[in-house]
């Protein structure tokens, strides 16, 4: 990942691309059990747009009257009855009616629907003795009537919509994001140790927590807009058709048909562009977080070797690689939206020209151009909306492939419930291979742990040893060959009763960041406080923890490093004592301790081993001595076994080790 002193993204070795249907499609799977307050929000910011009808019924009656007014050959405005108007005559005689009675013909019937429902809340109004139109029946009232009631209950009602809009799918993406982390935790943890050997844990957290919380914008802002934008759209579409086939304006109509979907030409050119570089803005994010977690977990080796500065220039380098990312996603996203705008003007310039040209009226053109006022907002709104679309669908390829990596260890469906460990632990010509390595870690190992008894691995870095216990414990499964607990393929067993009959102690203790009593009660959280008492004193614990005055509610610190290395060890022996399983593997659990310490915590494994199976990986041949066979492994292999006595007295590798720690 890393080259000099810059840093660089590397794809995981199941990163994929989604297309948009696959991606999306997945989405809904997972944001469908909240769809009842999806489709509420989407119904709420539809109905959103249903409030502009009213504004566009009134605009073309409204001028139609003005003109009339102005050239004195119509009405005044107000609602009283229309006179009657003279009628030219055909070539027979026969009245035929005028243009402009036409045009009064039509701004009357256009008026009947408002007058209708004014009439009839005048008629509401009167029976409680309220009057709405003055005494000369002119139009102040009505007008009046629309102001303050229409108006204002317009707004209320879009204010209601657009709340629970806007509620509804905040509520439904905050949720939908909590399911999709605990989903992506609990699948990662459901992994072998082998996926978990291959895996930056910086850029899992980045996926865990930050990814998601594209999946909230999406569902929360853009579902909101496109419940809303596009049925402004279709309203405002729909007035100006309906305009255009009143007035016999279908070339028009036909005009704006071409010219509307030129309004996404930036949209559709820029999109593939935003969606790579907010794809490799979340990727460079992933290196800057796997940097942070990097250093502070190996802080101590960064203060020991004084290497501050060196590291501050990498994680520098990674977060200017992250802006440098972000910047270009960012610009491209930000040209959309004065694109669209580019296009629209020049747009309505063509359709004025075009009018121009054709000698269509002002009063008829206007109608259909507030419309397009309207619709380049939520235009507008549907270019941004397209740039988070493309960053959510970036960040939806990386949680998917996530989720689809399928490395845990199978259970059958009908896999053995075990509850005790009776007889012996038997490998059978097992032999195991990490994916990313070329030759085997253990190779045709055969050997038995009877109950009762303790079994010893030695043998150099890299020999196999802890490979031999994680085969134990079933965090791998064989290649070959196979691992039997009384007599059952451990991989026929139930996984929860494997681990529950085996207890850890590891060469590098892991305590959480919580009290001392938690910790030790961690795995057995039903246990009394007397009980982690008993643990921690066959452990040889419970004096160093009373001698500080919180106790056993000290906190361990992150990872433990508020306690000594002994101690540390000794709380860990106190966990694996409360937990208190048949079988016990100690790796390596006291080749980091001095040797006074060692002895401490050599004493606590004493009491820890009494009556229990014991496989012991030994890094110090002196604490297994007394091992009832002692395996002694090189390069994956099996190349000795016995006693100490007996492979002492070979004179093999086993006698070279021991020559070289003196333990003789």
């Amino acid at each position: 990942m890393k080259t000099g002193k810059g840093v660089k993204y590397e794809r995981e070795f199941f990163d994929r691309e989604y297309t948009a249907k696959e991606a999306y499609g997945r989405l809904w799977q997972c944001a469908r059990k909240y769809r009842v307050r999806i489709f509420v929000g989407i119904i709420c910011g539809m109905l959103t747009a249903s409030t502009l009808i009213p504004l566009f019924q009134v605009i073309q009656p409204t001028l139609d009257k003005a003109s009339a007014a102005d050239s004195r050959e119509t009405p005044s405005l107000s609602f009283v009855k229309e006179e009657a108007q003279p009628h030219e005559a055909d070539v027979e005689g026969n009245a035929l009616p005028s243009a402009r009675s036409k045009a009064a013909d039509k701004v009357q019937k256009k008026a009947k629907g408002i007058l209708r429902q004014y009439d009839k809340a005048r008629a509401f109004a009167a029976k409680f003795g309220i009057e709405l139109q003055d005494a000369d029946d002119e139009l102040g009232a009505p007008l009046m009537f629309a102001i303050l009631v229409i108006v204002p209950l317009m707004a209320l009602l879009r204010c209601a919509l657009t709340f629970l809009n806007h509620y509804c799918l905040t509520w439904a993406g905050m949720n939908t994001v909590k399911d999709l982390r605990c989903e992506m935790l609990h699948h990662i943890q459901r992994q072998s140790m082998q996926f978990h050997g291959r895996i930056d844990v910086g850029q899992l957290m980045s996926r865990s927590t930050s990814d998601p919380h594209q999946v909230q914008i999406i569902i929360q802002h853009v579902l909101q807009e496109l419940a809303q934008a596009p049925f402004e759209i279709a309203v405002s579409v729909g007035f100006i058709v309906y305009t255009a086939i009143e007035n016999r304006m279908l070339p028009t109509l036909g005009l704006i048909v071409v010219g509307f979907p030129m309004f996404m030409l930036p949209v559709v050119f820029l999109s593939k562009r935003i969606r790579k570089w907010s794809k490799r803005s979340l990727e460079r994010f992933s290196v800057v977080g796997s940097r942070i977690h990097e250093i502070l977990t190996c802080v101590k080796v960064v203060k020991a070797y004084h290497t501050e500065d060196f590291e501050n220039e990498k994680y520098d380098a990674a977060n200017r690689n992250m802006l440098k990312a972000t910047l270009r996603a960012v610009r491209w996203g930000l040209l959309v939206g004065p694109a669209v705008e580019t296009v629209g003007i020049l747009l309505l310039c063509g359709f004025v020209v075009w009018c121009f040209i054709e000698h269509v009226k002002l009063s008829a053109i206007v109608p259909m151009l507030a419309p397009l006022l309207v619709i380049y907002k939520p235009l507008k709104q549907l270019s941004k909306l397209q740039v988070q679309i493309e960053q959510g669908r970036a960040a939806l390829g990386r949680i998917f492939s996530l989720l689809d990596v399928r490395m845990e260890l199978p259970e059958r469906a009908d896999a053995v419930a075990k509850t005790s460990f009776d007889d012996k632990i038997v490998f059978e010509n097992v032999s195991f291979r990490y994916d990313t390595a070329e030759r085997d870690a253990v190779h045709n190992a055969t050997f038995e742990i009877p109950r009762g008894k303790v079994v010893a691995v030695v043998g150099g870095t890299g020999s196999g040893k802890s490979t031999m216990s994680g085969l134990l414990a079933r965090f791998y499964d064989p290649r070959e060959g196979r691992v039997t607990m009384d007599g059952v393929d451990i991989r026929d067993l139930r996984i929860e009763d494997i681990r529950s009959l085996i207890g850890s102690v590891m060469q590098e203790t892991l305590l959480f960041n919580d009290t001392i009593e938690e910790n030790i009660k961690y795995g057995s959280p039903d246990a009394t406080h007397e009980e982690v008492v008993a643990a921690a004193k066959l452990a040889n614990a419970h004096e160093f923890i009373m001698s500080q005055p919180e106790g056993y509610s000290r906190v361990a610190g992150e990872k433990g490093f508020a306690l000594s290395g002994g101690e540390r060890q000794r709380v860990a022996i106190a966990r694996a004592v409360l937990r208190n399983p048949p079988i016990l593997v100690l790796d390596e659990a006291t080749s980091a301790l001095d040797t006074v310490t060692e002895r401490i915590v050599q004493d606590a494994i004493d009491n820890l081993m009494e009556n229990r199976t014991t496989f012991v990986i030994a890094h110090r041949l002196s604490t297994i001595r007394n091992a009832d066979m002692i395996l002694v492994m090189n390069d994956g292999e099996i190349v000795e076994r016995g006693t100490h006595d007996e492979l002492y007295a070979l004179n093999g590798a086993y006698r070279r080790l021991c020559d070289m720690q003196k333990t003789t």
